[in-house]
């Protein structure tokens, strides 16, 4: 697609000084020289930092190394745990964490889950994010919340905007940034809020636009993408207690794919929402949460938009109405916090087809699921003493499914549960955790409607059970002196694990198996003098399919991160080495409705290069080189090539080669 002309000027702007940096030491760095305007830090990785090292929290709105492609799988890639499926855009990535994919991943945004309408992904739900319009990534390992509906079994993740707060000689505020980069990348990013005490107006907008890119070998790899979201907020707040916000947004795309048969001509977005908080209510009763919010996803995948037109024109429209609802109480008594709710959600998938009969704008969608849910929750949270807290919760859903073409209905009661317990160890400046979570999964729209077969039935809306997920998550974190380290771990059961296979004809097949996972997140930092830094991190997953003795596919190999930083008042340097091992545990053709393994894949090292600067008050620069060596590379997690775009059906895409970028940020 060709680089289109912007009449905006590079205004712009970013939240750039790291609060949540990936090493600690950033942090103190800027605690003790707070009376400077410093640099901005290039994130490279995030560490724990929240429940012990639990939970992870990001700041969005920070420059980040490699750049990321203004989605939010893209951006998760950052957080130690977390890879991609790469179907061979520049973006839309579909996130996996501890080698765990899917609906088995909660992604939210602001309490509210978006779910995307394509039957093979090529529209998840983070392909409709833009991370840096969020102040705030919220990252829960493993089944440890039972805040939200239907649980995610390997993580919960909450992409956040605060509410505004604007005082007396402060009506206004916004922030902006402009990236260019190689291949035609082109984003702008802006924030702007004004009010007052009682009242206010927020508007996010962003456009990014990219052209193909080459890899290392100097080979164009088809991945162009042009992309745009806005969103308006109107908030009141008539006192300290009580805040209201009405939210409304757009957003549309257009993808080229170098290892789908189509590309994505369409990503249409709308929502609509409204939030109510009020706090305070009574000594015990501290705050009363309510929201509904709706979203719209119309998505038009086909052969001939973005490509060369091909003998036989293909085309798919395909659309997702969801609408979620929750309430929820917190309540605070002595040393015991606890928090109950409600929530539902009703969402509906329509389809329609171009074929020989015409164009599928000739035709009606046509609703091929409805999804309807109801649960319950309480969560608590005890301090047992200085050092000791609990932390325990339970949650109920039932699920209804209904198959509408087939006139079919599951309906499903699932429980779910988890206990930890924190401490503390100022003795040993230590701090760790041990929780223990179940979870119970309804099969979701890819799993149930996508496949041809499931268990080996013809049926497989009614012939795949639910999967039923027991994991044992520990950690710790410790920092003393200049040295700091932190390490989260788990193992899990899964019973009924639901497994995608390829057929000859390349159709998925579902089935159930049982299986045992494993792995951790660890890091390492160390600063070497008060402006030289560096941590080192790694993670690692392990899965084994033990109903048939073999791996579970599609899990990304040990990855370690060294990270080095040199930090002053007006400037930073930084380096970053990510090194990948190559992946043995595969089982061929077998994987998750995107990819699946095929071979064996190397390791690889990259290396990049990142500065920033702080031009005066509010005012930055931030300039990268992403794998500086332009290393010829490709990712374990990779879907095959496609043969419409000059690729063999086995062949895999290369990653991105030798990429330059500057961003420059303002805040106002």
């Amino acid at each position: 697609m060709a680089q289109p002309k912007f009449l905006l000027q590079p205004v712009a702007a970013a939240v750039c000084v790291a609060c949540y940096s990936a090493s600690a030491f950033a942090d103190q760095t800027v605690l003790t020289a707070n009376t400077h305007s410093l640099a901005p830090i290039v994130a490279t990785a995030q560490q724990g930092n929240d429940a012990n090292g639990l939970v992870v929290r990001a700041n969005p709105k920070q420059p980040i190394q490699p750049i990321p492609a203004t989605d939010g799988a893209d951006y998760l890639q950052s957080i130690v745990g977390f890879s991609a499926v790469n179907s061979g855009a520049g973006t839309n990535g579909d996130v996996t964490f501890r080698g765990m994919f899917g609906s088995r991943i909660k992604i939210l945004t602001d309490g509210s889950e978006n779910l995307g309408a394509c039957p093979s992904r090529m529209d998840s739900p983070t392909s409709y994010i833009s991370p840096e319009s969020f102040d705030e990534i919220t990252v829960i390992k493993g089944p440890q919340t039972v805040q939200y509906a239907n649980t995610g079994s390997a993580a919960t993740v909450l992409f956040e905007r605060k509410p505004e707060q604007f005082g007396e000689g402060q009506n206004y505020r916004g922030q902006a940034s402009v990236l260019m980069g190689s291949f035609g990348r082109l984003d702008h990013n802006i924030e702007a809020a004004a009010g007052d005490a009682q009242k206010y107006i927020r508007l996010n907008a962003n456009r990014s636009v990219a052209d193909s890119y080459k890899d290392g070998n100097g080979t164009t790899v088809p991945s162009d993408w042009e992309r745009w979201n806005a969103d308006v907020a109107l908030g009141w707040t008539p006192d300290e207690n009580t805040w209201l916000e009405l939210t409304g947004g757009r957003g549309d795309a257009e993808v080229i794919y170098a290892g789908r048969p189509m590309d994505g001509s369409e990503f249409d977005r709308e929502s609509l929402g409204l939030r109510v908080e009020k706090k305070n209510i009574t000594d015990v009763i501290k705050k009363i949460e309510a929201q509904v919010n709706y979203s719209f996803n119309d998505h038009v995948m086909d052969n001939y938009s973005l490509r060369a037109k091909p003998m036989m024109e293909m085309a798919t429209n395909v659309t997702r109405k969801t609408l979620n609802a929750r309430m929820a109480v917190i309540h605070e008594w002595d040393k015991l916090q606890f928090i109950t709710g409600i929530d539902t959600q009703n969402n509906e998938h329509g389809i329609r087809k171009t074929d020989n009969q015409g164009s599928y704008l000739t035709k009606p969608v046509l609703t091929d699921m409805e999804f309807q849910s109801y649960g319950g929750f309480g969560e608590l949270s005890y301090q047992l003493n200085d050092q000791n807290k609990l932390v325990t919760g339970v949650r109920v859903d039932q699920v209804e499914v209904d198959a509408v073409q087939k006139a079919q209905q599951r309906k499903e009661t699932l429980p779910s549960g988890f206990i930890r317990l924190e401490n503390q160890h100022p003795h040993h400046d230590a701090k760790t955790y041990i929780g223990l979570g179940y979870v119970e999964r309804m099969p979701d729209y890819w799993e149930l409607f996508s496949p041809v077969k499931g268990n080996g039935s013809d049926n497989t809306f009614k012939s795949i059970d639910t999967e039923k997920t027991l994991q044992l998550d520990l950690g710790y974190q410790h920092e003393h002196g200049a040295f700091s380290s932190w390490a989260s771990a788990y193992a899990g059961l899964v019973q009924d694990f639901i497994l995608t296979k390829y057929n000859a004809n390349n159709k998925a097949e579902t089935r159930n198996v049982d299986a045992t996972i494993a792995g951790a997140e660890v890091g390492i930092g160390y600063q070497f003098t008060d402006a030289l830094q560096a941590d080192v991190s790694a993670m690692y997953a392990w899965g084994e399919n033990t109903t048939n003795n073999t791996p579970l596919p599609q899990i990304s190999p040990l990855e370690g991160r060294l990270n080095l930083r040199y930090v002053q008042d007006k400037y930073t340097l930084g380096a970053l080495l990510r090194v990948v091992d190559g992946q043995s545990r595969i089982s061929e053709r077998e994987g998750n409705i995107v990819g699946y393994d095929e071979k064996e894949s190397s390791g690889f090292g990259v290396l990049s290069l990142n500065g920033t600067y702080n031009l005066n008050k509010g005012v930055d620069v931030s300039v990268g080189i992403d794998n500086v060596l332009d290393k010829t590379y490709t990712e374990h997690l990779n879907k095959m090539g496609n043969a419409g775009l000059g690729f063999a059906a086995n062949e895999q895409f290369n990653n991105i080669g030798r990429n330059y970028w500057a961003r420059i940020s303002m805040k106002f």
